[in-house]
């Protein structure tokens, strides 16, 4: 008999066999990179042994009955005592189980609920597999607890459901489809080179020392070998390029495969991903988030196709995404997250705004890096103008690697653009009289409440208001007009919550910022004087506390900056940071850096892979789209309502969804507001809620923007 794994739609068929040998070679070859080749040979022959079922082939030639062909093989790799191989195995399909117990009934989803399945003689006879194929013997690889077993596993697993899948899709296709791909590192190299040619000889003092930052990060490259690394570079240092410079000379002296950006905001990384693409060429940088989706069918447009695949598991040069995405995968269970896993093996990976890191993920986090760093090959960069303390936790869980500063010679007095000035309370009404004595003037505050009250206060003759309560095409027409406005010298007074606060390119002579973090503080006066073209006692930034208590969410971190205040003239300055930092993770206690006792649970029970994977959310708050149909909105949301869908379709509409919190969308939805599509799409109907100064209007008190 014939034991078929798949059958095309052209009628082509594709043997176990057949396909066990090509997943096995793929699943090797992705496991080499961490050291356990035959490891993933071991996975990939045995993932199908239970497609030599009867039951499956009958499946396959359109039968209903449902088959368990996972169990099969996990329960041989047991047989062999590799039971990480085994869990791989098990999951392929379903997602890694949770290990369970050995009282678990034979018929519960669990680990060891299916090996005694398969010790009780409950699977499909599947035994012809012996007579087609055997097993390697693979020797045991040893580790020091649950914690990096798991971590493990999963990367294992990782490797398995990427050469699933990619065998079966060449199969299916009757051809390779065209993934990843792009230039070796060494023309990347050549590439940003060229980019950067033209700042050499540096015609200003402020550009000497971002050259100097620049050369100092390519010699660094070079000499370092992998590890942990951190690049503590001012506001205005050139820390993007630079970065890139680093990363792209290690990786080409150490033979790394990649290089990923972990940015905490979309905002900014759709700024530093066109960056990257304007350096390196389109086809080498993959940019992957929620506000970013391509269209995987769309065969006129193959180059979209291409990057639609390359974001199942990030086979580019470059990739840049959201934080929330890397650790969620990291400690994810379903195989579309754990896919990409793999090729963090031997990569560079640059945390942009290291400081914006979960807090009550702190521990976990950490702890995933350092995994990376120490088994996986990988070059660890936390890269920011305001380096967290960080240290004692990388020393709990890397106490052999410590972080190696990339560039400590910098002049901090030369990227010194600002001064620090200390208001007391005030009220929202002083505040607007204060903006409004400045001709050009930015303010940010802790709430979207906050930044409309005080918006309705100012003259209106150049005056501007951003939140998140505005789609993103409508803040961005606004940025175009306050930076035109700032470069004609013209009235601009803009008053917003934190989003303008990271990697939104603005130049202000003057900046008041409510209380809050130290980091947010030093991130609002990177919008103040930016491109250093006035004195620094010329620009000004004022910290004020206001009459209204902060939000729960930022009531430690502004205590914790008003304590370094009261400390430290210049918060600038790098041992008011490091003291910041401290004092912030010391008032929030080591419980708050693993709110959901993650690691813990990790040590606790068996292999609890999807009981991790459900409490690891770094972004707790559900929120709702809804969608204004203005401008080209209307357009797009006539073609969803006309039953029209697709990625293509839902990217763009992207540019015009408003992100509201439960109780606002139940508000909205009671009052008959909102339209809910058959789809579940949300359209706003009562277009006098949208205001083309505010933007939707809602009593919401929490101005932190949320991106995923």
């Amino acid at each position: 008999m014939t034991y078929l794994a798949h059958i095309a739609q052209d009628g082509r068929r594709q043997t176990v066999l057949e396909h066990l040998n090509g997943t096995a070679e793929l699943c090797a070859g992705f496991a080499a990179a961490f050291g356990t080749e035959e490891l993933g040979r071991l996975a990939g022959l045995s993932h199908d042994l239970g497609k030599y079922s009867d039951a499956f082939q009958r499946r396959l030639q359109g039968s209903p009955e449902h088959v368990d062909h996972s169990t099969a093989g996990a329960a041989e790799c047991c047989k062999l005592g590799q039971s990480f191989a085994a869990f791989a195995v098990a999951g392929h399909h379903g997602g890694l189980p949770d290990g369970g117990g050995q009282g678990d009934h034979y018929e519960e989803k669990t680990f060891c609920g299916r090996m005694k399945k398969a010790a009780m003689g409950k699977l499909e006879p599947c035994d012809a597999w012996q007579q087609e194929t055997g097993l390697p013997t693979v020797p045991q690889r040893m580790f020091s607890g649950p914690l990096e077993e798991m971590f493990f596993t999963r990367m294992l697993y990782s490797c398995l459901v990427d050469a699933d899948f990619l065998d079966t899709e060449t199969f299916m296709a009757g051809r390779e489809r065209e993934r990843g791909g792009g230039d070796p590192m060494e023309i990347l190299e050549a590439k940003l080179h060229s980019y950067v040619s033209g700042w050499f000889p540096p015609k200003t003092e402020l550009n000497r020392e971002r050259c100097e930052i620049l050369k100092h990060c390519i010699e660094q490259g070079e000499r370092q070998r992998p590890g942990l690394f951190t690049l503590t570079i001012p506001t205005g240092g050139g820390k993007t390029v630079a970065s890139l410079a680093f990363a792209l000379r290690h990786a080409r002296t150490h033979g790394l495969s990649r290089i990923i950006y972990v940015i905490p905001y979309t905002s900014i990384i759709e700024q530093n991903a066109q960056v990257f693409r304007e350096i390196l060429g389109e086809k080498n940088v993959l940019e992957h988030h929620s506000g970013v989706l391509y269209d995987i069918e769309d065969e006129a447009r193959p180059e979209n196709a291409r990057l639609a695949r390359a974001t199942e598991n990030w086979d580019m040069p470059v990739v840049v995404t959201t934080a929330v995405q890397f650790f969620e995968s990291l400690f994810a269970s379903r195989s579309s997250q754990c896919r990409k896993l793999h090729n963090l093996a031997k990569s560079v990976v640059i945390f942009d705004e290291a400081q914006m890191m979960p807090v009550p993920y702190l521990r976990p986090c950490v702890f995933a890096i350092a995994q990376l760093v120490k088994d996986y090959g990988v070059s660890a960069v936390l890269c920011t103008a305001t380096q967290p303390a960080l240290d004692g936790i990388f020393r709990e869980f890397l106490p052999d690697r410590p972080a190696a500063e990339l560039c400590p010679m910098f002049h901090q007095e030369t990227f010194r653009r600002v001064i620090f000035r200390r208001e007391g309370k005030l009220s929202w009404e002083a505040v607007a009289e204060q903006i409004n004595g400045q001709k050009q003037a930015l303010c940010i505050v802790n709430s979207r409440k906050s930044a409309q009250t005080i918006y309705d206060l100012l003259d209106k003759d150049g005056a501007f208001h951003l939140s998140t309560l505005m789609y993103p095409a409508h803040r961005k027409t606004m940025l175009e007009k306050i930076r035109t406005r700032l470069k004609d010298g013209l009235p601009c007074r803009v008053v917003s919550t934190s989003l303008i606060e990271a990697g939104v390119d603005v130049d202000f002579p003057a900046v008041f910022r409510e209380e809050a973090g130290l980091d947010s503080i030093l991130q609002a006066a990177g919008r103040c004087n930016r491109e250093g073209k006035r004195a620094a006692g010329e620009s000004v930034v004022t910290v004020f506390q206001s009459e209204t208590p902060p939000p729960s969410l930022f009531e430690i971190p502004v205590a914790a900056g008003r304590q370094t205040l009261n400390r430290y003239d210049q918060p600038d300055k790098p041992e008011a940071i490091r003291y910041y930092f401290q004092e912030l993770l010391g008032l929030k206690g080591p419980e708050a850096l693993d709110q959901k006792n993650i690691l813990k649970i990790m040590e606790r029970e068996f292999m609890p892979f999807r009981n991790i994977a459900e409490r690891f959310h770094p972004i707790d708050t559900e929120t709702r789209t809804v969608y204004i149909p203005l401008g080209e909105g209307e357009e797009l949301i006539r073609r969803l309502r006309s039953g029209e869908g697709g990625r293509a379709l839902f990217r763009a509409l992207g540019q015009y969804g408003v992100s509201v919190y439960p109780q606002h969308f139940a508000a909205l939805d009671l009052a008959g507001d909102v339209e809910v599509l058959e789809d579940g799409s949300t359209v706003l109907t009562n277009l006098a809620l949208y205001d083309d100064s505010t933007g939707l209007s809602l009593s919401a008190d929490e101005g932190k923007a949320l991106f995923i």
